[in-house]
């Protein structure tokens, strides 16, 4: 499972013209890739790593702040561009696996009493974000 996480003052979600998630107030955004053998010790691992990491002003955790989290699933982290000018896919796992998995770790975090907003899985997303600071963190888990 790969994630990168950027800081936000704000962020929203857009299928169409439908907003389908925002941040609300500063929090930080996921971009959330699975791959094959991905499972609940992923889930487990990824969902504490966002609500801990320190990455916020002060170095303070979304948990410690109390700082929404959107996630949005995106399959293109798993990207390979090696070879060629056109990027495989084949290290990203087929939507039946990754969706249950993505929601798993939305719902980890609600576990843990984050905020969460989530993206439209499978759908063709305009993600609007001001990334803050600038911080972007990528988690290999």
């Amino acid at each position: 499972m790969r994630a990168v996480l950027q800081r936000a003052s704000r962020a929203r979600v857009l299928v169409g013209r439908e907003v389908v998630a925002e941040l609300a107030r500063p929090g930080i955004v996921v971009l959330l890739g699975v791959t094959h053998g991905d499972g609940t010790a992923q889930v487990e691992t990824m969902a504490r790593k966002v609500a801990e990491l320190r990455i916020l002003h002060d170095e303070r955790s979304v948990l410690e702040v109390g700082a929404p989290v959107l996630v949005v699933s995106q399959f293109t982290l798993y990207a390979d561009t090696r070879k060629g000018r056109r990027p495989s896919w084949n290290a990203a796992a087929p939507a039946a696996v990754a969706e249950p998995l993505v929601d798993a770790v939305a719902q980890a975090l609600r576990n843990k009493g984050v905020d969460v907003g989530v993206g439209r899985f499978g759908a063709h997303m305009d993600v609007e974000l001001v990334n803050e600071g600038p911080v972007t963190v990528i988690i290999d888990v």
